[in-house]
């Protein structure tokens, strides 16, 4: 018995094998895990990002003005998307998040440019996320020596020394200083609720089937909804105390700027919180213990961090990770969020990222009740 045995050393080993058979998911689950974080870090996650959404308004309609549009749509940093008529129509595609950047060329651009009478263009920047637009905003800086490099020629062609034919006015708009904490910590409302609410209820179910409390109340007539929403309710006060903590403190301690939207805000708020409240309980209706539970969350926050655009600015990936992304709700949360506080967004401006919340909401719900019909039959 003091020696070493080669045949116990087999039965152990045959033991594992076994576990490991029957525990298939926690081991996929164990390799799942770093591929899925290699390939999003090595493919999806870009902090340069380029071919950012760009709308131009042109009122004057020379030469120059076609010249300074075209490096634009040469240039790595811009897509032009849209041709605006109006600066309003600039300001409501920046406020629904459509374009990353507004171009304005002033109707008086030509005339000042040829004069040598201080001719500019006004780009605007929405700095709420400074990591997406800080690459573009440097690359502008080379823009009134090549643009029109070709175009000024014989009378207008500029003498040697002199300064730069034309300026780029770079506004920065909802965060003018380019203010890191006016990003982050708005968007630690999603993560911190996902992540606490989603582990939270997945933990705490699985924790009644394994100490087999579960057995009692799958005994009694209680329906599906009615479990769970019996279960959730007291989470969703959590959550929103939760929210209420969070968003004091960005306030006191990162002066946050409020700038309203709090209609949306709240409807937001309570449509993500019973959704990652019913993914929780989906959860626990397919984990089999709470290693199971715990390994299933982290694989959702694990995208629901690098994918919805909290840490790596969403512009920066490429389609098939925004598209992933899409499809994740803390994208559409941290959207209504960074509206409301950063941009004042009401509900009707909100009303898409809302509506994809609720969708959330409807699926996962009918889903975590069909899961828990079948635990009952």
């Amino acid at each position: 018995m003091n020696g070493f045995s080669a045949s116990r050393v087999m039965a152990v080993l045959g033991k594992e094998f076994t576990q490991l058979l029957r525990d298939r998911l926690t081991y996929a689950m164990i390799l799942a895990i770093p591929i899925v974080q290699l390939l999003l870090f090595g493919y999806a996650i870009n902090s340069d990002p380029r071919h950012l959404p760009t709308a131009v308004l042109v009122q004057d309609q020379g030469t120059f003005s076609r010249s300074i549009v075209g490096a634009l749509q040469r240039s790595d940093y811009f897509d032009i998307v849209r041709d605006a008529r109006s600066p309003a129509e600039l300001r409501r595609l920046m406020e629904h998040g459509e374009i990353q950047f507004a171009v304005t060329i002033p109707g008086d651009f030509t005339r000042r440019l040829v004069r040598r009478d201080g001719a500019q263009i006004l780009v605007e920047a929405d700095a709420s996320d400074p990591a997406a637009t800080g690459g573009a905003v440097a690359a502008l800086a080379a823009l009134p020596a090549h643009a029109l490099m070709h175009d000024l020629k014989g009378a207008v062609a500029p003498s040697q020394g002199t300064a730069a034919p034309f300026e780029v006015v770079v506004h920065r708009r909802y965060n003018p200083e380019s203010i890191t904490a006016y990003n982050i910590v708005p968007g630690l409302l999603a993560i911190v609720l996902s992540m606490t609410l989603v582990m939270m209820t997945a933990l705490g179910v699985t924790r009644e089937v394994e100490r087999g409390t579960m057995e009692t109340l799958l005994s009694t007539p209680v329906r599906p909804l009615e479990v769970m929403v019996g279960k959730l309710t007291p989470y969703v006060l959590v959550g929103l105390i939760q929210a209420g903590v969070i968003i004091g403190m960005a306030g006191l301690l990162f002066d946050v700027p409020m700038e309203g939207g709090w209609l949306a805000l709240g409807l937001g708020l309570f449509l993500f919180i019973v959704g990652s409240l019913s993914l929780g309980f989906l959860i626990s209706t397919v984990a089999r213990n709470q290693l199971q539970a715990m390994q299933m969350a982290f694989f959702y926050m694990l995208p629901s961090i690098l994918l919805s655009g909290f840490l790596f600015p969403f512009s920066g990936m490429p389609e098939w990770a925004r598209a992933i992304g899409t499809a994740i709700p803390v994208t559409h949360m941290l959207r209504v969020v960074r509206g409301s506080m950063l941009k004042g967004l009401d509900v009707a401006e909100s009303l898409p990222s809302l509506a994809a919340l609720g969708i959330f909401v409807i699926v996962i719900a009918s889903v975590a009740m069909a899961r828990y019909r079948t635990t009952l039959d």
